[in-house]
């Protein structure tokens, strides 16, 4: 596919999504000429997610139902570490007795990270097998990268902190608080509203925003060293930022993760 078009189409090929229009049920190939609006799901990421999703179930599935069926195997250790880990960054930073935060701290961190893990496969393989398969012209493999997943798993922790806080606090003790903080007097209200609206809307674009540029720019750079530079010379460059997205990946993870426990425990 690479050798048809021009870098620039390359790479705006490269950050396309496969779509639907739920305007009349169509795919959309290609965004060119076509008019943007709000009624368009990015099929494919929706499809990784998804993907990812189940495959860590039947992962954990597996591990759980064979835990005391002998010695632990690699796997077994290798998950009872990732537990492990995720219940002492709990523990540590929430003083709420909340039984939710830890199992859903885990679900974020290992479902967020096999999607970045996604960004490591080389760039062309699905894209050539979906278009020589099916014929999609434009197929969007890591969702991480999509803005549209990271505001979604953004906004689905910040509907929990709404929740927690009303639940924990009662609906009329959460609006005297956000009423009366940081000025305690009537005359501060209307400022007070806005501030702690400005807080707590600033909680899912932190989480999602971070999740999303960190992912992206990584992935545009592979675009990058894929379409300007010849294939035997590219592994020079992929090597060494592999290496480093190596890290990124955990570490992007785990933001999100520890930033949603900060965010409930202060609930």
């Amino acid at each position: 596919m690479k050798e048809n078009i021009d870098t620039k189409s390359y790479i705006n090929h490269h950050l396309q999504n496969l779509q639907l229009d739920l305007h009349n049920f169509k795919l959309i190939n290609l965004k060119d000429n076509i008019k943007q609006n709000f009624l368009l799901l990015n099929i494919d990421s929706i499809f990784f997610s998804i993907i990812i999703g189940f495959t860590i179930f039947i992962i954990l599935y597996y591990v759980v139902n064979n835990i005391n069926k002998g010695v632990p195997n690699k796997l077994q250790t290798l998950i009872e570490i990732i537990v492990i880990f995720v219940e002492n960054n709990v523990n540590n930073i929430s003083f709420v007795k909340n039984k939710f935060i830890a199992p859903l701290s885990f679900t974020i961190f290992i479902w967020v990270f096999f999607m970045n893990l996604m960004d490591l496969l080389p760039i062309d393989w699905i894209p050539t097998l979906m278009y020589n398969v099916f014929g999609y012209k434009v197929f969007h493999v890591v969702p991480s990268s999509d803005i549209n997943i990271c505001i979604s798993m953004a906004l689905n922790v910040f509907f929990l902190v709404l929740f927690y806080n009303i639940k924990n606090k009662g609906i009329f003790k959460f609006i005297k608080e956000i009423s009366f903080h940081p000025f305690n007097s009537y005359i501060f209200i209307p400022i007070n509203l806005i501030l702690e609206i400005i807080n707590l809307l600033s909680k899912p674009i932190s989480l999602s925003l971070r999740l999303f540029g960190n992912m992206y720019s990584s992935e545009l750079i592979f675009i990058l060293i894929s379409s300007l530079l010849p294939w035997w010379i590219q592994w020079i460059f992929n090597v060494p930022w592999s290496i480093l997205h190596i890290l990124i990946i955990p570490l992007q993870a785990f933001i999100f993760m520890i930033l949603t426990i900060v965010y409930l425990s202060m609930c």
